[in-house]
C-alpha cells in the first residue's frame, strides 16, 4: 500500500502569513503529523507529497529526506495534485494496488482507525473505502438564491454522513475516475466524489471527531488536544 497527501493549498481561511499546513502544534507541523500518522502503519510503504513548485517550507519538515517520503508537484487544484501523486506512483507501483488519500490539515488520525479503514478496503478492493463520520446535528439545506440563505428543506440525518480522509482506493481506479472527472469539469472536492461520478459506491468506515480538519484558527487548540492524547508516534 501507499499514500498520497495533497499538500498544495494556501489555507486562505486560516488567514496565517504561512500555508496552514506549516503551521506548527503539538511541537511539529499539522503536515508533519499528517504524514507520521501514516508512516506509523506498517503497510503503507512509500508517502508521496504534492506540493507548490515554489514551496519553501517542505525544506524544513522533518520527513524532507525521509527514504519513505516522494515529493511530487502539486496541481492547481487538489484533483490534479491527487492525480500528480497518482500517476507518480504508478512509474513503481502496480495499477491494483491500494493507495489512501490523506488530507494534509488532518493532523489527528489515530492508528486503529487507519488500520480498520484499510483492513476493509484490503477485503473490498473494487469498492474502496473512506473514513466518515455519522451525522449528529439536524441537517438543513439551504436555498442557494438571494443574499441572505434560507432553509429549502430538512434532510434526514439517518442517511448523512460527514466525508473524511484518508480514502482508499486501487491506485487505477483512483487515476481513471480524476482523469475522467477533469475532463468533465466536474467539482471534486474528495476522491470518494471521483468514485462516485465513475459509477462507484464507496463503503463507508465510521470514523471519530478526532479525525478533524484544521480549517480556522480556533481548530488549533483543539488539534492540539487531540494530538497530545494520542499514542506517541515513532
Amino acid at each position: 500500500m501507499i499514500a498520497v497527501i495533497p499538500a498544495a493549498g494556501i489555507g486562505q481561511r486560516m488567514g496565517s502569513a504561512i500555508p496552514k499546513q506549516y503551521l506548527q502544534c503539538a511541537g511539529a507541523s499539522i503536515l508533519d503529523h499528517a504524514i507520521a500518522a501514516l508512516l506509523v502503519e506498517p503497510r503503507i510503504e512509500h508517502v508521496f507529497v504534492a506540493l507548490q513548485p515554489d514551496d519553501g517550507w517542505f525544506a524544513n519538515s522533518q520527513y524532507a529526506s525521509h527514504p519513505q517520503v516522494v515529493r511530487v508537484a502539486g496541481g492547481a487544484t487538489r484533483a490534479e495534485s491527487v492525480l500528480n501523486g497518482v500517476a507518480t506512483a504508478l512509474e513503481s507501483y502496480d495499477k491494483h494496488i491500494l493507495v489512501a488519500v490523506h488530507d494534509a490539515a488532518r493532523p489527528c488520525l489515530p492508528l486503529e482507525l487507519l488500520a480498520t479503514l484499510l483492513d476493509t478496503a484490503s477485503k473490498y478492493p473494487h469498492l474502496g473505502a473512506i473514513l466518515a463520520l455519522p451525522a449528529r446535528d439536524t441537517i438543513k439545506q439551504a436555498d442557494a438564491q438571494g443574499a441572505i440563505p434560507h432553509i429549502r428543506s430538512t434532510l434526514d440525518r439517518e442517511t448523512i454522513w460527514l466525508a473524511q480522509t484518508p480514502q482508499v482506493f486501487r491506485l487505477g481506479d483512483l487515476q481513471h475516475a480524476l482523469q475522467n472527472a477533469i475532463a468533465q469539469g466536474l467539482p471534486i472536492t474528495d476522491e470518494a466524489s471521483a468514485i462516485e461520478a465513475d459509477g462507484g459506491q464507496p463503503i463507508l468506515v465510521p470514523s471519530s471527531r478526532q479525525v478533524m480538519k484544521v480549517t480556522d484558527p480556533e481548530d488549533l487548540p483543539l488539534a492540539e488536544f487531540y494530538l497530545q492524547n494520542l499514542i506517541h508516534r515513532t
